[in-house]
């Protein structure tokens, strides 16, 4: 009978996924529920207690249908264009959040916020932003943003991932 018992193993196992790889891992699986066809963003909100209380993505806004809206990048003026339209990960975060207060939080978003992303997370006194791509520094929509967060206090950190590919089997249950 002792042959079929299952071993205990006697310490945890050090392979886990670290807390920053594991949040920036929400914001990158958010990002591809983005239908936009150029940019794909992700965004998550964490509290200080490491609990998730907000995901979002870029897309167009609750009962505006897709396949109507435009998502090109260039047009005669912006209502011909995505710009006038999407609204952006890091505001469907905020206004997704499950909590009244994410003061204190940390986001976590695969792309450098903008000017306009940037007040809505000093607005709700996020205190921390941890980015995966910062692809136009020189932008004055990036610039500004950087200005304000400086401004408001809030800390901006490039994201350095321990794993630098996580795969994910949705086929197979876990051990």
């Amino acid at each position: 009978m002792a042959e079929h018992v299952k071993e205990v193993p006697e310490r945890k196992r050090d392979d886990f996924l670290r807390w920053e790889d594991y949040f920036m891992s929400l914001a990158s699986i958010s990002a591809m529920r983005s239908k936009d066809p150029n940019t794909q963003v992700g965004a998550a909100i964490i509290t200080a207690e490491f609990k998730v209380v907000g995901l979002g993505y870029n897309g167009m806004p609750i009962g505006c249908h897709d396949d109507i809206m435009p998502w090109g990048k260039m047009g005669s003026d912006l209502s011909e264009t995505k710009y006038g339209f999407v609204c952006h990960a890091e505001m469907n975060a905020i206004m997704n959040k499950n909590t009244h207060d994410i003061s204190g939080s940390t986001m976590y978003t695969t792309h450098f916020p903008c000017n306009e992303c940037a007040k809505l997370i000093i607005q709700s006194r996020i205190k921390r932003v941890v980015y995966l791509h910062h692809k136009k520094p020189q932008d004055p929509i990036y610039v500004a943003a950087a200005f304000l967060f400086d401004t408001a206090g809030v800390k901006c950190k490039k994201f350095e991932a321990e794993k630098p590919s996580i795969t994910i089997n949705l086929s197979e249950r876990p051990s």
